[in-house]
């Protein structure tokens, strides 16, 4: 079994930064295939924000380009969003998600933290 664990978040300041980190671990990792991010707004649809993969190529959603910055983290099977310039419309449940390969290999499946709130104020 892999365990996403999400810190970072709480609240903001338009314009100011915050950062969220996010870190798997499990006995049977094999390899993280794509490390993203997820955004729940009030009332919206889980979306994409930003995701990274295991050759460090990055994809962002087009209203956080030039803003937020997706990176592998220092530890091995981790990574963070640093978030800058923030804004009220990027308040939400940010819930980290991974792509692993387990079990030599063998097995891939996606997995979920339990999600950040992350609120900034204008």
């Amino acid at each position: 079994q892999v365990q996403l664990v999400e810190s970072g978040g709480g609240e903001g300041q338009a314009g100011g930064s915050l950062r969220l980190s996010c870190a798997a671990s499990g006995r049977n990792i094999f390899s993280i295939i794509v490390m993203a991010w997820y955004r729940q707004g009030p009332g919206k649809a889980r979306d994409l924000v930003a995701a990274i993969t295991s050759r460090s190529e990055t994809h962002y959603k087009d209203s956080v380009k030039g803003r937020f910055i997706i990176s592998r983290g220092d530890t091995e099977n981790s990574m963070y969003l640093q978030m800058n310039d923030l804004k009220p419309e990027d308040t939400g449940v940010y819930f980290c998600n991974a792509d692993v390969m387990t079990n030599g290999g063998r097995q891939r499946d996606d997995y979920w933290g339990q999600g950040t709130q992350v609120t900034v104020s204008s």
